[in-house]
């Protein structure tokens, strides 16, 4: 049975989808199997892997409202070991759907639980909010990372995030761990940068990833050419921070 793992962070810009697809390009070139699962309405994850979101006969908005069978909304990328569950706008009208059906919080791990037997993981792209499709990505999962940007207001909205993964492990999923920080959009060279990483280390020393992700121009390039970093340039300093964080990974699960 394969690991579902929920990228979230409340907070936006802080590179959650840029290492969402990332890590589950670099896992797959690793020799692993993977499901990529876009849970934003905006569809990032979608278009950064080279799918057009106007041309989806299935979504994971069909999926969550039982609009059609879970194999029928996989696509099968071009990418080593990585599938992609596809998401667009069409998403955000069935979060609200949601919260008037039963057991709202559980109808996303009822959707992958014929799914997750054929991955080695299942990586979910969650939006930037604490809303309904973050609460049944965390319901679902068996870990959390939480990409991070290296400013003061991110460590406030941290601490908002692991209260949140607190109560719903307790109320929802027993399960539910905090596999780890991953620290994004890194500048060594900036005081600020170094000042919050010395925080985290002092506060959660075991949970922040030791590999870190720095600005990187061909990062920001990859998804205009709806491909990850390691198929834009294998050789970028982007290729082979995401490589040691899904190593990283590997050994922390």
């Amino acid at each position: 049975m394969g690991k579902i793992i929920a990228l979230a962070n409340q907070k936006g810009g802080v590179g959650k989808t840029t290492s969402a697809v990332n890590l589950a390009a670099s896992l797959g070139v690793l020799g692993k199997k993977i499901l990529l699962v876009d849970l934003d309405p905006q569809g990032s994850a979608t278009s950064s892997l080279g799918v057009s979101k106007k041309s989806l006969r299935f979504s994971v908005a069909d999926l969550l409202i039982g609009g059609c069978r879970p194999d029928n909304a996989v696509i099968r990328t071009e990418f080593e070991g990585l599938d992609l569950l596809p998401a667009n706008i069409t998403l955000a009208a069935t979060e609200f759907d949601l919260i008037e059906k039963e057991d709202a919080e559980s109808h996303l791990r009822r959707a992958l639980s014929t799914l997750r037997d054929d991955y080695d993981f299942v990586i979910l792209d969650c939006p930037p909010s604490l809303g309904m499709l973050t609460v049944n990505a965390m319901v679902a999962s068996d870990g959390v990372i939480i990409p991070m940007q290296c400013e003061f207001f991110a460590l406030e909205g941290l601490v908002q995030l692991m209260t949140t993964i607190g109560q719903l492990k307790r109320r929802y999923n027993p399960r539910l761990a905090i596999i780890g920080i991953l620290v994004t959009m890194y500048n060594g060279r900036l005081a600020l940068s170094t000042d919050v990483l010395a925080e985290l280390q002092k506060h959660y020393p075991d949970r922040v990833f030791k590999a870190k992700i720095a600005r990187n121009a061909r990062l920001s390039e990859a998804p205009g050419f709806g491909v990850p970093v390691y198929y834009h340039d294998k050789g970028s300093a982007g290729t082979k921070e995401y490589l040691r964080a899904a190593k990283e990974l590997l050994e922390r699960i």
